[in-house]
């Protein structure tokens, strides 16, 4: 599994989320396929511009891979994986012809879509050192970072509140976001959708109902202005999960309602009686009768 590039402080959060907009969930694109805000696309050939110039580019035919790879940009947004194999075999290939500025300019780009991305140690060294010298010069610069959390102990039919925080953006390609989520058991995800024009984001996803304990399954995709996939939280093979707890229904004897209504009767049959002995007239008068 790829290493996260993801700062998780996840569902033992302690305190309340901040309240937030209930999500518009949408049905989430199938594989090969893009949401472009309005509806889901085809994603374009540009995965298969970038598996042509990898070949390419292991064939030594730098010339080839090189418009590939350029081809690559026209081709569509880019899922996360073909995006850091995109900026890899562009760094490689300028290095390849000495080009060390664009090598160190398209390695510092995959090492902030990827940070602990390594490079095959059967490549030319011309690679390899370029890649090194910018790992080592942008280790303190740091990573994208999301910190996505909700409150602890989320119920059954209650909404389920979500914040979501930009903690870092050294690249500045941090746009906007995705989040999926589905009810453990469901095939099919559901999307809903934000901008990370703010630091922070809030979130709301609507109240999941059952008659039993459930995990909402969630995971999180960011993208540039160009829709490529930058950074990667989670994944639907391997989602994060928050547990809803079920809290059965109070039986109708032991509701307020029903207190509050056997209260008034007793209250009823108690007055009724304290009438019967102390106000209420006599059935039977007795006494004497003195003919005249």
């Amino acid at each position: 599994m790829r290493s996260i590039v993801v700062a998780l402080v996840l569902a033992a959060c302690h305190g309340g989320a901040a309240p937030g907009t209930l999500a518009a969930l949408r049905p989430a694109c199938a594989d090969g396929a893009y949401w472009d805000g309005a509806a889901c696309q085809p994603r374009g050939d540009g995965g298969a511009k970038v598996a042509e110039g990898k070949r390419a580019l292991a064939q030594l035919d730098v010339d080839v891979a090189k418009l590939a790879l350029a081809a690559a940009d026209r081709g569509g947004p880019l899922d996360h994986d073909a995006n850091v194999t995109l900026w890899e075999q562009r760094g490689i290939a300028a290095a390849y012809v000495d080009d060390e500025p664009t090598a160190s300019a398209a390695f510092d780009m995959l090492l902030a879509l990827d940070p602990s991305h390594f490079l095959s140690y059967t490549l030319s060294p011309k690679a390899t050192f370029v890649f090194e010298k910018v790992r080592n010069q942008t280790r303190q610069r740091g990573v994208p970072a999301l910190d996505i959390n909700w409150p602890h102990g989320q119920r059954v039919g209650d909404p389920v509140p979500i914040d979501l925080e930009v903690l870092a953006d050294p690249k500045q390609f941090l746009r906007r976001a995705t989040v999926f989520v589905r009810t453990r058991g469901e095939t099919s995800w559901r999307a809903a959708d934000l901008a990370l024009d703010a630091r922070e984001r809030h979130l709301v996803l609507p109240a999941v109902q059952a008659a039993r304990p459930v995990s909402l399954e969630l995971y999180l995709r960011a993208y540039d202005d160009h829709g490529n996939e930058v950074l990667t939280w989670a994944d639907a093979a391997r989602p994060r999960e928050i547990p809803l707890r079920y809290d059965p229904p109070t039986p109708w004897y032991r509701r307020t309602w029903f207190y509050a209504a056997l209260g008034g009767v007793l209250a009823a049959g108690v007055g009724l009686t304290v009438y019967e002995l102390t106000i209420a007239p006599p059935g039977t008068v007795t006494g004497k009768v003195h003919p005249p």
